[in-house]
């Protein structure tokens, strides 16, 4: 096992030395551990909060009055200059009002799932609809919300009046 340690150690000094890798600047105890090359990020985070944000109708003022990160800093994460930390993000994504996990594609909790499935049962009109009333509920109080609910219940609950029959036409002739 220690023979295959050195071995090891001396193939990867000789590929570090290849590399034009001078051999003070690996830190003490990696000398055997080969480098892992970066993954680039599957998401632009900088995107998925500027489309949030213009989704929200909020500017990056009020995410920075919100959250105290200056609105230049919002600028460069939002243009891929910088990527938040997850704290910031948990910031960020609190003063829009969304899960952190909206922020990653693929990260879907069990409520997700839940949503989608109940939105594959509405037809586009109904999605539409509860789409213009969401655009303009996140203004209202809980009471004010209580009392459309309240209203939309008692609108189902009356019976439609009967269609009226026309009579038919008669001809000109």
């Amino acid at each position: 096992m220690a023979a295959r340690v050195a071995e090891l150690f001396q193939e990867n000094t000789r590929n570090l030395l290849r590399a034009g890798i001078p051999l003070r600047n690996i830190p003490a105890g990696m000398e055997g551990v080969k480098p892992v090359p970066k993954e680039k990020p599957k998401v632009n985070i900088g995107e998925v909060i500027r489309s949030y944000r213009g989704q929200r109708g909020l500017s990056q003022g009020d995410i920075e009055r919100r959250t105290g990160l200056l609105r230049c800093y919002l600028s460069r994460v939002e243009n891929g200059h910088t990527v938040p930390s997850l704290e910031t993000l948990a910031k960020i994504a609190e003063a829009m009002e969304i899960a952190l996990a909206d922020f990653f594609p693929g990260a879907e909790t069990p409520r997700d799932r839940d949503t989608q499935k109940m939105l594959g049962e509405l037809s586009e009109d109904e999605i539409r609809f509860l789409s213009e009333i969401k655009k303009y509920s996140t203004t209202l109080s809980d009471g004010d919300k209580r009392l459309v609910l309240a209203m939309i219940r008692k609108m189902a609950t009356v019976i439609p009046p009967p269609a009226r029959k026309t009579a038919p036409r008669r001809s000109a002739y």
